[in-house]
């Protein structure tokens, strides 16, 4: 069979399905823009595609989203032409439509089946509007248009795709009613054979200073440091938590882009935002303790969540991260906020802690407990691991999920031999 992945940052949520259907014996391509020319990852050939944009257009600011969308979309569509017109015609498209590229691909290739991974549906309400009063603005009855009208690209999508996959039950269950029937529940994976605990774990800093599991180390993780993931919250708890905590090391992983939410003032970041609010109420030698490590290598990473002791987790309910339940495969004994997907995950004092997402003083009170308790940091930290193992493990459970999706949209007669991935 031939598949053709779409993704602008591929392989994205894609990095296991497309190797292992490419290690079955199948033709898989990517359209992508993270490549500038043809090549090969791990099988799957991957196919660069360029934007083509007006600058000169004005628009509506309520379609500004959509254009970006549409101008992508019609790039996309170009590329997969000139890829029809080479021979190539796939049996499944599996795409991520967040971007909009997938929205004329049915016009492409009229037979194939088409696969689309549901990351998200906006609504004018909760939980997209109404949680964090801080940053939400005054109320204005024009933001529920707005996310309508953002969702034009989602319901466009409707229409073409046969099937979706969405990792969460909460992230599936924002979709309207016209199309959450056809979603499957099914999350992208975490190998947990590799991210295991170690207690050797260690990292080094240009400092010259190290820190192992012998140290007291309390992590924070966002792709971007930013209020959609708590950031504010936690900047906030800092004065007390370092003053409690006289040996505690802070490691706070993150950029200072926006990749969800609103952007800061002009010309700042969140990160610098919280940093001014709090630093006057932190001593420099506390202050000393509080590392911004950036974005680090993977392996780095790892190592992180390997030597903490305590893993923070805040997040608005929304997209859920793959650093919660990575944090969780290593035994990560985890404080995080009682907000959903997050409950689909941990259940109180079970696999972690839930608190209240805006309690700061709640986070400081939870996270002393657990450094002041190794019982209990061991007993939440395995629980977390073995559910993680049992239910979101990458090769026993996720991708083999993954690949039925696949089948199931392929429409494969069952009684066909299955070769090793279908």
């Amino acid at each position: 069979m031939q598949f053709l992945f779409i993704h602008q940052n591929f392989p994205g949520q894609f990095q296991h399905l497309a190797p292992v259907l490419a290690a079955g014996g199948h033709k898989v391509a990517a359209l992508t823009l993270r490549v500038k020319e043809v090549q090969k990852w791990n099988g799957v050939t991957l196919l660069p595609y360029t934007i083509n944009r007006d600058p000169g257009q004005a628009l509506h600011p309520w379609l500004v989203d959509f254009n970006s969308k549409v101008t992508r979309a019609e790039s996309c569509y170009h590329a997969a032409c000139a890829l029809r017109d080479q021979g190539f015609t796939p049996d499944v498209i599996i795409a991520h439509p967040g971007w909009g590229e997938s929205l004329f691909l049915r016009d492409v290739w009229p037979d194939a089946r088409i696969g689309i991974y549901c990351e998200l549906y906006y609504r004018p309400d909760y939980p997209h509007t109404g949680f964090d009063p801080e940053f939400d603005g005054p109320p204005d009855l024009t933001n529920a248009l707005r996310l309508r009208m953002k969702n034009l690209n989602n319901h466009m999508h409707f229409a073409i795709a046969d099937a979706g996959l969405s990792p969460t039950r909460f992230q599936a269950d924002t979709f309207s009613a016209a199309f959450r029937d056809r979603i499957t529940v099914g999350f992208d994976g975490i190998d947990t054979a590799r991210l295991v605990p170690d207690d050797t774990a260690s990292l080094s800093f240009k400092s010259g200073r190290t820190l192992s599991r012998e140290d007291e180390v309390i992590t924070f993780v966002n792709r971007n440091l930013e209020p959609y993931r708590g950031y504010h919250v936690f900047m906030r708890a800092l004065p007390r938590l370092l003053r409690e905590r006289s040996r505690a090391h802070v490691l706070i992983v993150g950029g200072d882009e926006v990749s969800y939410g609103a952007c800061p003032p002009k010309g700042m970041t969140w990160k610098r935002i919280f940093i001014d609010e709090v630093r006057s109420q932190i001593p420099d030698d506390d202050w000393a303790r509080v590392h911004f490590l950036g974005r680090i290598p993977y392996d780095q990473f790892v190592t992180l969540l390997q030597l903490s002791r305590v893993h923070v987790y805040l997040t608005y309910p929304f997209v859920l991260s793959w650093s919660l339940f990575e944090t969780m495969s290593v035994e990560g004994a985890i404080v995080a906020s009682d907000t959903a997907p997050v409950k689909e995950l941990i259940t109180h004092d079970e696999t972690g802690r839930l608190v209240d997402f805006f309690d700061g003083d709640a986070i400081v009170d939870e996270v002393s407990m657990l450094l002041d308790d190794p019982g209990m940091r061991e007993r939440l930290g395995k629980a977390a691991r073995r559910h993680v193992v049992r239910n979101y493990d990458l090769h026993s459970i996720c991708l083999p999920r993954q690949v039925q999706w696949v089948r199931d949209l392929a429409a494969l007669d069952p009684r066909a031999p299955e070769s090793p991935c279908l």
